[in-house]
């Protein structure tokens, strides 16, 4: 299960020499994720993500991060509609900030701002809002959108750091979750760990102590809580279908 930029396909970075004239009209349509089985979360979002999507972790060393799952088949997301509106409450914060990113600098200390130029909300027809006025200053809406990816920046470093403190306490396992389809099909979701209930339940009290007064453990039992969710994927495949199936999440 990857975690990479996913639809991110032509980022240039945002300059008023080069986008001076240009609109983005966003947030309505997210057909540009149809095809995203999963996204990264930041663990600000774990409580309110958790409320309808199964909460997983993915990636590898310093690359752990939070996942919220999208489907059961890589290529296929189960919550964006046929017209491309987002068939959820919540819309996690990876989906909200593109067409927009930061690029970061060979040492990791300089960010620029940059933007998917093939998103087919970016026009030159004043569809949606300008990124800079006519005299090439930031319009309003570019600045908020820097504040967002800032905020964004600072929530996935503290992120980093919430899934360094699960490894170093050996918490994290590789799962699967496994669904018997309707007629029959068998089907493994691979690449992706969660919190061995066991190993978090024999930590010492100083361990837990920390856990808890950093609001850690809270977001802990949040994602085991969510792994319920994998159980309501089935009833996303098709009204026809729906119950005909079931899915039992097997640790390994």
């Amino acid at each position: 299960m990857a975690t990479q930029l996913l639809f991110y396909d032509t980022a240039v970075p945002v300059s008023s020499q080069r986008h001076l004239g240009l609109s983005v009209k966003a947030g309505g349509d997210y057909g540009f994720a149809r095809k995203a089985h999963s996204v990264p979360l930041t663990a600000v979002e774990i409580a309110r993500a958790a409320a309808e999507y199964a909460v997983v972790f993915a990636g590898e060393g310093e690359a752990v991060m939070p996942v919220v799952i999208l489907g059961v088949e890589a290529g296929h997301n189960l919550f964006v509609k046929a017209g491309g509106a987002w068939d959820g409450a919540y819309v996690p914060a990876f989906v909200r900030r593109y067409p927009f990113v930061f690029a970061a600098s060979e040492d990791g200390k300089t960010f620029t701002l940059c933007i998917d130029e093939s998103f087919s909300g970016c026009n030159r027809e004043g569809r949606g809002e300008q990124l800079f006025d006519t005299a090439g200053e930031r319009t309003q809406y570019l600045e908020g959108v820097l504040n967002f990816v800032k905020e964004y920046q600072v929530q996935h470093q503290n992120t980093r750091a919430f899934c360094r403190h699960l490894q170093d306490l050996g918490l994290l396992e590789p799962m699967q979750a496994q669904f018997k389809l309707p007629g029959g099909a068998q089907h493994n979701l691979t690449g992706f760990m969660a919190v061995n209930r066991v190993r978090l339940k024999a930590l010492g009290r100083e361990a837990l102590a920390d856990l808890a007064t950093s609001d850690e453990l809270e977001l802990i039992y949040l994602h085991l809580h969510s792994l319920q969710h994998f159980n309501r994927m089935l009833e996303r495949i098709g009204a026809a279908a729906a119950g005909e199936g079931d899915v039992a999440p097997v640790t390994h």
